[in-house]
């Protein structure tokens, strides 16, 4: 039971409902996507093996008691979901990062999912695997990273298609330097959008500083 990481870290949680709290991060290496967006393609390869019980290790160094586990893709590695149910285990408040790529339904159900719904500005959108839908519960979320006025337009068609406000919180963020955080408020304001705008309070505080 090991996993290939590429960097554990306390800092601010930088998105989600949670913004802001203190939280370790354990970001899992690899992921089978290439979205054109992506900030952490430097956990595409390398890191390092660790069995679960050094990383329950690492992790009780810091001062938090919300981890969230993130890559790369989390559960592009097989023990990904016995680290989830032993970091529940321990008595942490965990969340899960994941592409939506991957199956969730075996995820343990104290994890928070927060989901990520591929836009087609990503180059990935193809790829969603629409049956997560049905394995998410109030206490997950829902996010799309938008590129464009047409990813914007195309993820309020996906929220009313699939009833997703009624399935759980949903998030819209805006790409780094890719679209306007004001044009995209106006937009949800003008349509009546029921989500949350959700900027990366982690790149406002520290830019694309790694480890923060």
């Amino acid at each position: 039971m090991r996993l290939r990481i590429t960097e554990i870290f306390f800092s601010l949680q930088g998105e989600t409902t949670k913004v802001g709290l203190p939280t370790v991060f354990i970001r899992l290496t690899g992921c089978p996507l290439r979205c054109g967006y992506c900030d952490t393609t430097y956990a595409f390869q390398g890191g390092e093996w660790h069995e679960l019980p050094e990383i329950l290790r690492e992790v009780g160094k810091y001062p938090a008691r919300h981890i969230t586990v993130t890559g790369g893709e989390p559960l592009a590695q097989r023990d990904c979901h016995r680290l989830l149910s032993q970091l529940c285990d321990a008595g942490y408040a965990v969340s899960l990062e994941t592409s939506g790529a991957l199956d969730v339904s075996g995820v343990d159900s104290r994890v928070k999912i927060i989901l990520d719904i591929k836009t087609p500005g990503s180059g990935e959108s193809a790829r969603n695997l629409w049956s997560n839908l049905d394995h998410l519960s109030a206490k997950d979320e829902i996010k799309f990273v938008l590129t464009s006025p047409e990813d914007y337009l195309w993820a309020g068609q996906i929220m009313k298609q699939h009833g997703l406000p009624e399935r759980c919180e949903v998030l819209l963020s805006p790409a780094h330097g890719a679209l306007s955080a004001s044009d995209l408020a106006d937009w949800m304001l003008r349509d009546g959008l029921q989500a949350r705008l959700q900027l990366q309070l982690h790149k406002i505080l520290w830019g694309e500083a790694r480890g923060r």
